[in-house]
């Protein structure tokens, strides 16, 4: 019988380590970036073609290779940063070239130009699907330039499996981003299609942070600072006013890696308790330095999840850190036993008693009396006081003349008697026969049918009308806007801007009218109908972290999203009173749209009581 184990040929093997290492265009960029800042670059450009399907190249100003070097990197195996199996456990690099080059050479092809500083010349090599194809000696400045072009050529299931332009960009600024922030000394540019994105010229981080996120987010960070033989932390949190209902805005970075860790986020959601509204997310940009041998980064592929020895501890101080921040610059308040000894008694006044104030009173003055004097019939000025005070009572006699009059007047009117033309229960017994829906607890609509009742919930059926008709009002490109007396100006980061320049020509159907989009803002004219001002801006933070993390492929289901997203944030909400011709509406328009039973989100809207289900329960 032969024998079913065997050996891969290395080409093989090299596709499929690259399924694990090269997932999408962004997997090479991140390898390629890494090993830029690996090779002690301070200038790396990354250069980008139809969102790195068709190219991908990686500048620097890096030490270089030598022609060795060159030709390793490419091997299986083939690492810097690596020579004992305990090295994996006390990592300080990234990784100078090498692991993944391998895996990106076997599916890509790929051009190296590097030289170094003390060579006259440098090296260019050519590698297409793992195979080596020129060797060349060239005139090239000081450092690397990696080169990428068709990615999966020799895979095109891999190839197909991958999505849009747009969400591979996507991908592909996550990553960039990422490890810009994690290295703000350096220079770092992004090139898309020919255009520039970023330029962020070396800086210290809160400055890296600006530059990437807009001018507005400098007003919105609070630093944190922390320094312990477990961790030393350091880097920046969101003030709570600030918070969204996504999480973009959140980065861990340790040992200048950036990671996840559910577990941190815990740790900093409790520093926030009591500060946030229900459902948002604060911000953060916390760098934390512990020593390499405490952590092991090597348990997830892409070494975005890491393990902490003492994981509890750094819980405790990263949520104290946090906290003691956010009372330090009056974000939360805190407890403060010290007291102004400005504020206390002086000690020579402490056992005296307060003097009373002195009222003085004029026993003389009298209101009544006129500062003229009074004219006699003698043409004698009267020298007495009981002429004026005679003249002074018949003049205010004189003040209910009229008023008599008046009431008089008044009393003369009649008024209709209002009679009771029923007991109460009458009343209640007409209104039930003219009232055709009843709201339950505010959340319930109650409406009878021939064969029972029919009982509505009220913001799921509100979802479904708004849903069908901001969808046609997409589709047809009509639909009612009102304008702003003042133009309404909202700030997002750069990479929110981006989002809402595709969405703008689908929220433009709908009613909006942008005026400007700006780098870090935008300003609109108009909004649709039923939208209130204050709603915009919670509107389109649910639109982006809607659609972010479940990013459409077509035109249609970005237009459903947009649709679902505005019925859901605009509908009427569980606890709101609904008068009775409201109530009629709503049912009204439910029974009118092409889909009545289910809501935007396949929830059912209504349930029917038969009169006989009714009858059953009262038989028992």
């Amino acid at each position: 019988m032969s024998s079913i184990i065997q050996l891969l040929p290395d080409h093989v093997a090299n596709q499929i380590a690259a399924g694990e290492v090269v997932q999408r265009p962004a997997s090479v960029v991140k390898e390629l970036l890494e090993n830029a800042i690996d090779a002690k670059a301070n200038d790396v450009k990354l250069i980008v073609k139809d969102a790195g399907k068709t190219l991908i190249q990686v500048i620097d100003n890096g030490v270089g290779m030598s022609v060795t070097d060159a030709r390793l990197c490419f091997e299986r195996h083939a690492t810097s940063k690596i020579r004992l199996a305990e090295d994996l456990f006390d990592l300080s690099t990234k990784g100078f070239r090498g692991e993944a080059l391998a895996s990106i050479a076997a599916i890509a092809h790929v051009e190296l130009k590097t030289k170094q500083d003390q060579e006259e010349l440098g090296h260019h090599i050519v590698i297409e699907g793992s195979k080596f194809i020129s060797q060349d000696v060239a005139v090239l400045p000081k450092g690397t330039s990696f080169l990428v072009k068709n990615l999966f050529f020799n895979i095109p299931a891999r190839r197909n499996f991958l999505k849009s332009e747009t969400v591979e960009m996507r991908h592909i600024v996550d990553e960039f981003q990422r490890v810009a922030l994690a290295h703000p000394n350096i220079y770092f540019t992004l090139i898309h299609n020919g255009s520039e994105m970023f330029n962020l010229p070396a800086s210290n981080y809160r400055q890296r942070i600006v530059n990437l996120l807009g001018g507005k987010t400098n007003e919105k960070l609070v630093p944190v600072t922390e320094d312990t033989e477990i961790v030393k932390i350091s880097g920046f949190v969101g003030k709570p006013e600030y918070a969204k209902k996504s999480r973009g805005e959140q980065f861990f970075f340790v040992n200048d890696r950036f990671i996840k860790s559910g577990y941190l986020h815990h740790a900093i959601m409790n520093a926030y308790d009591g500060l946030l509204k229900e459902g948002n997310q604060p911000s953060y940009f916390l760098y934390l330095q512990v020593p390499p041998n405490t952590i092991d980064i090597n348990i997830h592929p892409t070494k975005t999840e890491i393990k902490f020895d003492d994981e509890q501890a750094l819980y405790a101080i990263l949520r104290s850190a946090i906290k003691h921040s956010l009372g330090q610059f009056n974000v939360a308040p805190v407890l403060d036993f010290e007291r102004d000894p400005n504020l206390d008694t002086p000690y020579e006044y402490k056992n005296k008693d307060s003097d009373s104030p002195t009222i003085q009173v004029d026993a003389n003055f009298n209101p009544f009396i006129e500062d003229k004097p009074v004219r006699n019939n003698n043409n004698s000025y009267a020298s007495s006081g009981n002429y004026t005070k005679r003249e002074t009572a018949n003049s205010w006699e004189s003040l209910y003349v009229d008023l008599r009059k008046d009431t008089a007047e008044v009393e003369s009117i009649s008024f209709e008697s209002e009679e009771v033309t029923g007991s109460f229960f009458d009343n209640m017994e007409v209104e039930n026969t003219t009232s055709r829906t009843y709201q339950i607890h505010k959340k319930y609509i109650v409406s009878s049918i021939k064969s029972g009742m029919l009982v509505i919930d009220q913001n799921k059926a509100h979802q479904r009308i708004l849903y069908e008709q901001y969808l046609t009002n997409i589709t047809v490109k009509h639909a009612s806007s009102q304008q702003l007396l003042f133009p309404l100006e909202l700030y997002f980061s750069r990479e929110e801007i981006q989002f809402i320049k595709e969405l703008q020509p689908s929220l433009e159907n709908t009613g909006f009218i942008f005026d400007n989009i700006k780098e870090d803002s935008i300003q609109i004219g108009g909004i649709p109908v039923s939208i209130q001002e204050s709603e915009v801006s919670i509107l389109l933070e649910e639109l982006i972290n809607g659609l972010q993390h479940n990013i459409p492929e077509s035109t249609f289901s970005l237009n459903d999203g947009i649709a679902k997203t505005m019925a859901k944030s605009l509908a009427v909400k569980t606890g709101t009173y609904l008068a009775e011709i409201e109530q009629e509406n709503l049912v009204n328009g439910l029974f009118a749209c092409k889909d009545p039973n289910v809501s935007p989100f396949n929830k059912p809207i209504f349930i029917t009581i038969s009169v006989e289900d009714l009858d059953k329960k009262f038989a028992l």
